[in-house]
């Protein structure tokens, strides 16, 4: 009897451990992306250099998991792990965090999703559809590396899309705990006793997508704190950044671009500069692919601005597997040091060229 007992509840117990697989949906996923780069000027005395980048390639690296579960009447409870890491030495990205793009849990329904946790937030999703380019070592990111970074720690985040229509807002009580300094690790953790402004992030989005273009607008504030990175000492200076971004699609062809209006208010005063971007995306046949890119960087008041041309050729060996080479020039004028390779160096005032060849693979 105790045997049969036993074995009825052995039965049962993997029954309800297959109905709980059943219902929950695990994924392992990532990116493998590595590279050689070649850049000129990359230091005062004109010297160039050769190296194999870690912050990225094309695109960076990460190994994530992700799942959810449904739990009835529409509503599905979901996660995402992501990892971000350096292929050229192993080392993980994003201030040295286990989960450093995403650490994430959240709902999910008809009227959209509720995130809490480390998350993107909706200056990164404003500026997916109309930057064909995305976070290559050469772009945009390297005349604001924010903009390859936009992602916010102790976040409520939540977006909709309803009829083409897209809305989308975070609050972060403390936007980066990370201290390694950077712009994806800036030592502001917030949550302060007395002090609710400190490190504090809000960040909002609307938009529309159509079925052959698309436009969207965003606004990102972030406050300092005592010991934060890039100036940002005080919970009363603040960094604030609203775009406006576009596409359409042409045939085989993809066309965007977009303005980054920033005011940064520090102790000695405003900085105020406007970013424009415009490129485009065009298939030349099943397995190869052109992206071309046109970036200006104006400063209010100061002549240290700098202008950029990427372009890259991808060829597809599968749908997951590409081979990619990009050439890109950097114009800096007065004593701006913008180098082209995002994390790299360059000489004040010195104009800088670059080549880089490499390949990715996602899993």
């Amino acid at each position: 009897m105790n045997k049969t007992m036993s074995g009825a509840l052995a039965l049962l117990g993997c029954a309800c451990a297959g109905a709980a697989l059943a219902q929950s949906q695990v994924q392992v996923y990532g990116v493998i992306d590595t590279s050689l780069v070649y850049t000129t000027n990359s230091n005062a005395a004109g010297d160039a250099v050769v190296k194999m980048p870690g912050l990225t390639g094309s695109v960076p690296s990460r190994l994530g998991f992700r799942g959810s579960e449904e739990v009835g009447d529409g509503m599905a409870v979901f996660f995402v792990l992501e990892n971000g890491f350096n292929p050229d030495n192993g080392t993980a990205g994003q201030g040295n965090r286990l989960f450093g793009r995403q650490a994430a849990l959240g709902l999910k329904g008809a009227y959209g999703t509720l995130t809490l946790g480390r998350q993107n937030n909706m200056t990164l999703y404003g500026a997916l559809d109309s930057d064909v380019i995305g976070p290559n070592l050469f772009s945009v990111a390297s005349l604001d590396p924010y903009l390859a970074n936009s992602r916010s720690d102790n976040a409520i985040g939540y977006l909709g899309r309803r009829a083409g229509i897209a809305l989308g807002l975070t609050y972060s009580l403390g936007r980066d705990a990370a201290a390694s300094g950077g712009p994806a690790a800036t030592n502001c953790a917030g949550e302060a006793p007395g002090n609710a402004k400190a490190c504090r992030q809000v960040t909002a989005l609307l938009g529309y997508d159509g079925n052959d273009y698309g436009l969207t607008t965003t606004y990102d504030i972030l406050y300092g704190h005592a010991g934060a990175a890039n100036g940002l000492s005080s919970s009363d200076l603040y960094d604030r950044r609203r775009t406006l971004n576009a596409y359409w699609k042409l045939g085989g062809s993809r066309l965007g671009g977009g303005v980054i209006d920033r005011s940064v208010g520090l102790a000695a005063g405003n900085s105020d500069s406007r970013l424009y971007y415009v490129n485009g995306s065009y298939q030349f046949a099943e397995p190869l692919a052109l992206d071309l890119q046109l970036a200006r960087l104006d400063f209010a008041h100061s002549g240290n601005d700098a202008t950029m041309l990427v372009a890259r050729l991808s060829y597809y060996l599968s749908k997951r597997t590409a081979v990619y080479s990009a050439f890109g020039h950097m114009d800096n004028r007065g004593s701006a040091a913008f180098a082209l390779d995002a994390g790299g160096t360059v000489g004040a005032g010195m104009s800088q060229s670059g080549l880089m060849a490499g390949i990715r693979h996602a899993f």
